[in-house]
């Protein structure tokens, strides 16, 4: 298999050299993976609105030596409601730090996919709780019996070992 199509949310992207992007991508069947977007900074690109942030986008992905190359991008939705309001997108930076941070790489995991989709959609009713327990309890960090009396983000930051980025920047929106 040489060339790949998938469904994704971006999590995160980091300029490389001068107009490529290394993406960060959950996705339904192969988990988090590593992608380069080459030319996506330019002007020009067609790709470049496709792949913000948030967005759920399908991706058409050709196989790599050292990263797997976006060759074609299409919107799926880029959840409006998150981009209209900075509370909203310092949450949406928040579930996607925990997702890139609690997620192994190429390990996929269908219903945290779902839970992801799930929660930036409906991330104007304050479902971040919820979605921290059910991320750990999918993940296998959390029993499932586990009361619910615990702080999920102080938890999140003992398993990752450093402090949430993102948790300093919703306590300042509060």
């Amino acid at each position: 298999m040489r060339s790949y199509k998938t469904e994704g949310i971006i999590l995160k992207r980091t300029n490389f050299g001068e107009a490529d992007r290394i993406l960060t991508v959950f996705t339904k069947k192969y988990g988090k993976v590593k992608i380069m977007a080459k030319g996506v900074r330019r002007i020009t690109s067609r790709r470049s609105p496709n792949i913000e942030l948030f967005n759920l986008t399908t991706l058409y992905i050709h196989k790599g030596r050292t990263f797997d190359i976006l060759t074609e991008a299409q919107v799926i939705n880029t959840f409006p409601t998150i981009r209209k309001n900075l509370e909203l997108v310092g949450l949406a930076y928040y579930v996607c730090e925990l997702v890139d941070g609690l997620c192994a790489e190429h390990q996929p995991h269908a219903k945290v996919f779902d839970l992801l989709v799930n929660v930036l959609q409906e991330l104007d009713n304050g479902v971040i709780a919820n979605f921290e327990q059910e991320l750990l309890q999918e993940l296998g960090f959390l029993p499932r019996r586990q009361l619910t009396t615990i702080n999920t983000a102080a938890y999140i930051e003992q398993i990752l070992e450093r402090r949430l980025k993102t948790r300093h920047l919703l306590s300042k929106l509060s």
